[in-house]
């Protein structure tokens, strides 16, 4: 099972006890920020968590799988991930 926004706001409700609209607010925010820094360009580090990084792939030729026919896929920006050397620790223990 997946770790959705909803139970984020849910486990910060109850190990605080704060207001779950205060709870939502807080969570939309860091979302927020995080995405805000990731479309300039930036990179989102937290440390003990990873890092996101904001790659640009170029132009490229590709095939359809179905069809097997040649076509050119777009240039485009993808956001990656890497784990941190805590993070890879906690889930290989």
């Amino acid at each position: 099972m997946s770790l959705t926004k909803i139970d984020i706001i849910d486990s910060i409700y109850e190990k605080l006890g704060i207001p779950k609209k205060e709870c939502v607010r807080i969570v939309e925010s860091v979302f927020a920020i995080i995405k805000d820094d990731l479309y300039r360009g930036n990179d989102v580090m937290i440390s003990g968590f990873g890092k996101w990084t904001v790659k640009a792939k170029k132009k490229r030729k590709g095939r359809n799988p179905q069809t097997g026919e040649s076509l050119m896929i777009d240039a485009r920006k993808v956001v990656t991930f890497k784990p941190s050397q805590v993070l890879r620790g906690a889930v290989n223990d």
